[in-house]
């Protein structure tokens, strides 16, 4: 791959060599010492990656970067006192988080990301599938929470 030449911040010229490169410390970014090869002084550039981070659209309208971590907290809340263990909720986070990077879309519905993630839990824990659903969406009566609950029981005894 050939390294695109910068323009000369002495006196603007096109064309360089690139004399050494370095990769930061954290990695996220390379240090590139250069060389004019006009006025030959030497200058440094840094490149960095371009991340264009996923959005969730919320029910609300509201957008917010997506946070693995925080969908990681609600699945904890829902399998508290359940015995799954945290490398399976990493693992489930893992795979719908894969999901959302094979779309070419940047801007995701929490709808999505909530049927995803329920659809996994479902065949994990049904109880945590249940606290999960509750809470994701918004049961207003006993009577939406006990048709959750028949749906589940009707899957289990088929």
């Amino acid at each position: 791959m050939q390294d695109i030449a910068m323009l000369c911040p002495f006196c603007g010229f096109r064309e360089d060599k690139v004399i050494d490169s370095r990769e930061s410390k954290e990695g996220e970014s390379i240090r590139r010492r250069r060389q004019c090869l006009s006025c030959e002084r030497r200058f440094t550039t840094y490149e960095h990656c371009d991340e264009v981070p996923y959005m969730v659209i919320k029910k609300d309208g509201r957008r917010e970067k997506f946070d693995r971590q925080k969908v990681l907290n609600g699945l904890l809340r829902a399998c508290e006192k359940r015995p799954v263990s945290m490398g399976k909720l990493a693992e489930l986070v893992n795979e719908v988080e894969s999901v959302l990077l094979e779309t070419s879309e940047r801007e995701l519905s929490t709808t999505l990301i909530g049927e995803q993630l329920m659809d996994r839990l479902k065949a994990i824990d049904k109880i945590a599938y249940v606290r999960f659903a509750s809470v994701y969406r918004d049961f207003q009566d006993v009577e939406e929470f006990l048709s959750e609950l028949n749906n589940v029981s009707a899957v289990r005894k088929v």
